[in-house]
C-alpha cells in the first residue's frame, strides 16, 4: 500500500487513517478498505425548492473487506458491484491526469472571502445556487449572515469543486468529516448521484499511484464521466437510476 505521507493533501484538507482507502480496479468495482459508514445522502430543499441539505436514507451493510462498489453504472444490487463490468459497455479508462484541484481552479475575490472554483468536478448537485449564486454572493458577503450563507452553499458542494477561503482568520474553510460515504441521490431531478467520499480517503489509481487527497470527492458511478474517477455530472444528463427506495423524499420537492 502506497505511504500517505507522499501524497499531496489539499490545503484545508486532513488525510483519514490509512487504514482507509479507495484501490480503483483497471476493469471493475472500486474496492473500500477500512469499513467506513456507507449511506444514501438524499438531497432534500429549501422552500424555495432549491438544494439545501443531504438526509440519510438507507445505511448499507456489507460484511468484510474489500467493499466492492459499482463503476460501470449496471449493477443489478447496486451501490454494490455483482459483475455486471464485464458485459457492461463502459470505458473504465482513467482519464484526470491527477493535477491538484486548485491548480486549474478560477478565483472569485470578496471582502472577506475567496472562493476557487473547478468546474472540472462540477457534480450538479446545485447547492451553489440556493439563495443566490455563489460566485456573487462571495464578492458581497461582510455580514456573518452573508458569510454563513456562502459556508453552507461552498460547504454541501459534494465534489469540493469549491473551495472557499477566510481572509480574516487565513485559513480554507471546509465542515468537519469523519471518515465515510454516501450514495448520493437527487430526487429534484429525478436521477442517482455519484459516491460521495468524505473525511480525506486517499483514493488509489489503478496504476498504483494516487490522487490528491481531498475532505470531499464525488466518483463517478454511472460509468459516463470524461474525468473518470471523478464525477463530472454526466449522470444528470443521462438520466441516471440506481432503483434505490427514497422513502418520501420525492414527495418533498
Amino acid at each position: 500500500m502506497a505511504k500517505s505521507k507522499k501524497i499531496p493533501v489539499e490545503v484545508g484538507s486532513k488525510a483519514a487513517p490509512e487504514t482507509f482507502y479507495i484501490k480503483i480496479t483497471d476493469q471493475g468495482p472500486y474496492l473500500v478498505y477500512g469499513n467506513p459508514p456507507i449511506d444514501q445522502e438524499i438531497i432534500m430543499p429549501n422552500e424555495e425548492g432549491s438544494s439545501w441539505v443531504y438526509r440519510k436514507g438507507t445505511h448499507f451493510k456489507s460484511e468484510g473487506e474489500p467493499i466492492s462498489l459499482c463503476r460501470c453504472g449496471e449493477s443489478k444490487h447496486k451501490p454494490f458491484c455483482d459483475g455486471s463490468h464485464q458485459h457492461a459497455h463502459w470505458n473504465p479508462k482513467e482519464t484526470n491526469d491527477k493535477t491538484p484541484l486548485l491548480e486549474n481552479a478560477e478565483e472569485f475575490e470578496g471582502p472577506t472571502m475567496i472562493l476557487a472554483d473547478n468546474q472540472d468536478y462540477c457534480a450538479f448537485a446545485r447547492f451553489c445556487d440556493a439563495y443566490g449564486r455563489i460566485w456573487n454572493l462571495v464578492q458581497e458577503a461582510q455580514s456573518e449572515k452573508e458569510k454563513e450563507l456562502v459556508r453552507h452553499e461552498a460547504g454541501h458542494c459534494p465534489a469540493g469543486r469549491l473551495v472557499l477561503w477566510d481572509k480574516e482568520k487565513e485559513e480554507v474553510f471546509e465542515p468537519p468529516f469523519l471518515p465515510s460515504i454516501g450514495i448520493i441521490e437527487d430526487p429534484g431531478i429525478h436521477v442517482s448521484g455519484p459516491i460521495w467520499v468524505k473525511g480525506g480517503i486517499r483514493i488509489e489509481s489503478a496504476d498504483g499511484t494516487s490522487y490528491e487527497i481531498r475532505n470531499r470527492v464525488t466518483l463517478c458511478r454511472c460509468g459516463q464521466s470524461s474525468n473518470k474517477p471523478f464525477c463530472d455530472g454526466t449522470h444528470a444528463q443521462m438520466k441516471f437510476q440506481d432503483h434505490l427506495p427514497l422513502e418520501d423524499a420525492e414527495k418533498e420537492w
